[in-house]
């Protein structure tokens, strides 16, 4: 939705700050949304404790995301810098989680998990089969790295300029490019994970949930990696505290990236697979 008001203009980069304003504020609406989803899945997947799930779906990443900026807002103070966050602005931050988003992901959570869990084509057995020795090519860690390939292709380019306008003061207004190359990973990203998880199936390995995750989100670690490229090859950083800022900082947006791409590799992968089930024929 931020890429999409982006494009048609509602939200300028010259204006200072209302890109970031904009995203907080849609990423706190939207947990109502994010907690309904999340509640049917862990009804479908029979989960018990539907509160601890939701505690730690509204919770988990906003408290990593909000623990190292205040982290590193304490080395910021210490230079006194203008670019440190006022501490009112952080407890106007803290109140508006505590106050809008967990509410809106309870919420959410709680409606999502009284609705009809996702329908199976098939049942499973009770008893989990053995699963055979699979050969090397199919181990989850060489399975990430080369599934992260295909969608890092698809987005370093814009990645260049994303963290040009981050770290040297740059505009960045192509937005509308911006939305065509993260259609294009999401295209990537659930058709790599999709043949992939195939792959896995046909070697009778069925545990095929966690590892659509981490396949999807392997982009992630060159996104990481390009970081550490970018610091060495574009940036003159010699000082302790700015490396810091900027290490840290690109680990959060590795971080975001794994979480958005490995969403999709698992959706995309649940619904394939209850596609090609729903179209077995059992006499």
């Amino acid at each position: 939705m931020l890429l999409v008001l982006a494009m048609f203009g509602m939200l300028s980069p010259a204006s200072r700050g209302a890109l970031m304003s904009a995203s907080i504020v849609l990423y706190a609406m939207m947990g109502v949304f994010s907690g309904f989803y999340a509640g049917r899945l862990f009804k479908t997947l029979k989960g018990l404790q539907w509160k601890k799930a939701a505690v730690a779906t509204g919770s988990l990443f906003p408290c990593v995301v909000f623990g190292v900026s205040f982290f590193l807002n304490f080395f910021i103070w210490g230079k006194k810098s203008s670019g440190a966050v006022p501490f009112s602005t952080m407890l106007a931050l803290l109140f508006m989680f505590l106050g809008i988003c967990m509410p809106l992901v309870t919420m959410g959570f709680y409606f999502g998990f009284r609705k009809q869990p996702y329908d199976h084509p098939v049942r499973t057995n009770q008893i989990p089969r053995q699963v055979p020795e699979q050969p090397w090519y199919m181990h989850p860690a060489l399975g990430m790295l080369t599934s992260g390939v295909l969608p890092f292709g698809a987005v370093f380019i814009e990645l260049f300029f994303i963290f040009s306008a981050i770290w040297q003061n740059q505009f960045y207004y192509l937005f509308g490019i911006l939305f065509l190359v993260f259609v294009i990973l999401i295209i990537c990203c659930s058709e790599i994970t999709i043949v992939l998880v195939y792959f896995q199936l046909c070697g009778e390995d069925y545990r095929w949930w966690w590892r659509s995750f981490f396949l999807s989100g392997g982009c992630a670690l060159y996104v990481l990696a390009y970081s550490f490229f970018y610091f060495h090859s574009k940036l003159e950083i010699t000082e302790f505290i700015p490396a810091l800022l900027y290490f840290s900082y690109s680990g959060l947006i590795a971080l975001t990236f794994w979480l958005l791409t490995g969403t999709i590799g698992f959706w995309a992968t649940y619904y394939f697979i209850s596609q090609i089930y729903s179209a077995v024929k059992i006499d």
